[in-house]
């Protein structure tokens, strides 16, 4: 039969039949098939040794001369040595690359890693990603190669450090290699780039007892005050205390419970505050409507590069131009370690109170949680500093064992 408009409108599926095909005399290869209700265009022809049909779309959505035509440009293909399907696969293999952008796969990346990473290292990779990473973001993965990465790694340096580009080229590495177990991508191009952070020295700063007072002085109002003198008197994390929840808090007890879930070890962190510590919070504590200590909308204190600058700023002012050796709220942990030992905490109630964990034969058998003598601890170094603060000089004496 040759195809017209007039004879496939009169098309009928055969009875006692499920599929029937009527092809084209006037094409070869070209035709229709029907099956239930529907009619479509099809196109069959063979490539080697292997026959293949396209269809070519429903005849109420594609005219006769269309599908003729696409039909030829399909036979066309052949003749030339051309594989129609494997060109159609190609086309949608590239779409699909196209497709899967670095934006796409940073949302299934973080979705996935939510609940695998603490929650202060998934802010700050979902952090790197809309920020350092952000001109990628629009474009398809496969299509970031080592040289881009390489290229922004140095914007990056000139534009935030040295340390903040090493950061943000772990993050995107880690993603290239989750990317690569999930089939998105054959290869990571961060691999072989430069490490910006190699060769920076670990960091070993402990700022001397002037450095410490001048920073607790200058402090500041707001939740940025407060949260810098409880990170000296406590030698908490920085996300520690910058979540704080007031359901960890009892004022009346004195007594501070980090979960497990919050801290790094994941390790439940027990700490009874010395009174300076609870008049702080106390201070604050008009704020209990919402469910952190600090910060001004859901989840705990944001803004901790625009207040360590100011705080920096004031230090200076106060010096009169004499700015501090570089430091960051990290140094107020080793501070304090550091401090305890000076004033003779012993070395064991001294990593217990900042949330060590103790290892070898010791931690096996001495399950003894030592809380009377961290809170001891705590309040010799809350009287310590204090004594810093107020321009005197205090002297270091041995702690007495509690008994």
């Amino acid at each position: 039969m040759k195809l017209t408009t007039e004879s496939v409108a009169g098309l009928r599926l055969p009875a006692g039949k499920i599929e029937h095909f009527e092809w084209d005399d006037s094409l070869p290869g070209f035709g229709v098939r029907i099956r239930g209700g529907g009619r479509r265009w099809v196109v069959q022809y063979r490539f080697g040794r292997r026959q293949r049909r396209e269809s070519l779309g429903d005849i109420r959505k594609v005219k006769l001369g269309d599908a003729r035509k696409i039909a030829r440009q399909r036979f066309a293909q052949v003749e030339l040595g051309v594989d129609p399907a494997a060109e159609r696969a190609q086309a949608h293999t590239t779409a699909a690359a196209a497709a899967l952008t670095l934006g796409s796969v940073v949302a299934r990346y973080l979705a996935a890693k939510q609940d695998v990473l603490r929650p202060s290292t998934f802010k700050a990779a979902k952090r790197y990603f809309t920020t350092q990473w952000k001109p990628f973001t629009g474009r398809p993965l496969d299509s970031i190669k080592r040289s881009d990465v390489a290229a922004r790694l140095q914007e990056i340096i000139k534009e935030h450090g040295r340390t903040s580009a090493g950061r943000a080229r772990g993050n995107l590495s880690a993603l290239f290699a989750w990317a690569m177990k999930e089939g998105l991508c054959e290869d990571n191009p961060v691999i072989a780039t430069h490490d910006p952070e190699e060769g920076i020295l670990p960091r070993d700063r402990v700022l001397t007892d002037l450095e410490l007072a001048l920073v607790w002085k200058e402090s500041g109002v707001g939740d940025f005050g407060p949260i810098v003198k409880l990170l000296i008197l406590t030698g908490c994390r920085r996300e520690e205390i910058g979540g704080l929840k007031w359901s960890e808090i009892d004022l009346e007890s004195g007594v501070l419970t980090i979960p497990g879930e919050r801290t790094k070890n994941h390790r439940t962190h027990v700490l009874t505050l010395p009174s300076i510590a609870i008049d702080i919070l106390r201070s604050i504590e008009g704020g209990k409507a919402r469910a952190h200590a600090f910060g001004a909308r859901d989840g705990g204190f944001h803004g901790w590069s625009f207040a360590k600058v100011s705080l920096d700023q004031r230090i200076t002012i106060a010096t009169k131009g004499n700015r501090l050796p570089r430091w960051t709220l990290h140094d107020l942990r080793r501070t304090m370690r550091t401090g305890l030992g000076k004033i003779g905490v012993q070395p064991h109630i001294a990593e217990l109170a900042i949330n060590h964990v103790r290892g070898g034969v010791e931690a096996i058998y001495d399950r003894h949680r030592y809380e009377r003598e961290i809170k001891a601890a705590l309040a010799l170094w809350a009287d310590h500093v204090l004594t810093l603060v107020n321009d005197g000089e205090r002297k270091v004496i041995a702690l007495a064992r509690v008994s």
